[in-house]
């Protein structure tokens, strides 16, 4: 039997209308809209299209979008003037330094001036570990709307990366149980792997971050009820990887000669899986959709 497929677009859509009806009530309370302030370093014509979606996405429900760029050339002072000045800027509540950075540019020096309340990316070191330690505050679910952010915040104004979020939101969506399941994480990023699994053991799940140099990974994986492939290798994950019945959860994004493909083998995974992503239209729509969302849950914490 073929498995569910996940809709991530639709439940990207879901998630941008709540933000949006938040957008709305930030304006009632304080006069005007949450700010993202997005910064692009160089002429790469992916980083040039996945600002242009971000910067889109924030029209779409309101957010003030801040657009800054420069030369590939321009200096790393430079740079990081340009984030401390952000800092200060109160029109803008969250900051989005587009990576990767040109030659010249310390991607992890630029990160470390991002101010910890405007980190939208989750990628500051105080961010990141409190995204560890189970005390970051998230905007999957609602939270990042209504009365009681503050309270919530305090000792942790601390906000987690968009993608492990999204995936989050995914599994609730297609009602999948976290709590008490084994979750196999392929991939250690930052970015993705080592948050993601934070946010999976706080919501009590049993979870191995496995890689390139696991032992006999694929019986790693067939361990699973919820299996994540987030390596950036087209098709790495067959049938035979896959538990029974598991939920897989493909994070891949891989521009192939037969177009936009995944970590997982999609046709033949499908009929081993109880419930899989799809790419492109799983994981990626959700992305941005909880990047909106931290940047009103940024914009709750100022307020």
């Amino acid at each position: 039997m073929a498995a569910k497929v996940i809709d991530g677009k639709a439940v990207a859509a879901e998630v941008r209308a709540r933000v949006s009806t938040e957008v709305a009530a930030l304006v009632a309370e304080r006069g005007r809209p949450p700010g993202l302030a997005t910064v692009l370093v160089g002429e790469d014509p992916a980083s040039h299209v996945y600002v242009r979606r971000k910067r889109e996405a924030c029209a779409e429900v309101g957010i003030t979008s801040v657009h800054q760029e420069l030369g590939a050339d321009a200096p790393a002072a430079e740079l990081l003037a340009l984030v401390r000045g952000l800092n200060e800027d109160p029109g803008v509540d969250g900051i989005l330094v587009q990576m990767p950075l040109p030659a010249g540019h310390d991607a992890d020096e630029v990160i470390g001036e991002i101010s910890v309340g405007k980190d939208v990316d989750g990628l500051t070191p105080a961010n990141a570990g409190r995204v560890a330690q189970g005390r970051a505050l998230l905007a999957t679910a609602g939270q990042a709307g209504g009365d009681g952010v503050a309270e919530r915040a305090a000792g942790a104004p601390g906000l987690a990366p968009a993608t492990p979020q999204g995936i989050i939101e995914l599994l609730a969506s297609a009602e999948v149980t976290v709590e008490g399941a084994e979750a196999v994480i392929v991939g250690r990023s930052t970015l993705v792997g080592r948050p993601l699994a934070a946010l999976l053991i706080a919501a009590n799940a049993t979870v191995t971050v496995a890689h390139s140099r696991t032992r006999k990974l694929a019986g790693v994986c067939r361990r699973a009820d919820i299996l994540v492939a987030a390596v950036g290798s087209p098709g790495l994950v067959g049938p035979d990887w896959v538990k029974p019945g598991a939920t897989v959860i493909d994070v891949g994004v891989n521009r192939t000669d037969d177009g936009l493909v995944g970590d997982v083998n999609f046709e033949s995974v499908s009929e081993v899986a109880g419930a899989i992503t799809p790419v492109p239209g799983g994981v990626g729509p959700m992305t941005i959709a909880l990047l909106l969302a931290n940047t009103v849950l940024a914009a709750r914490l100022h307020a």
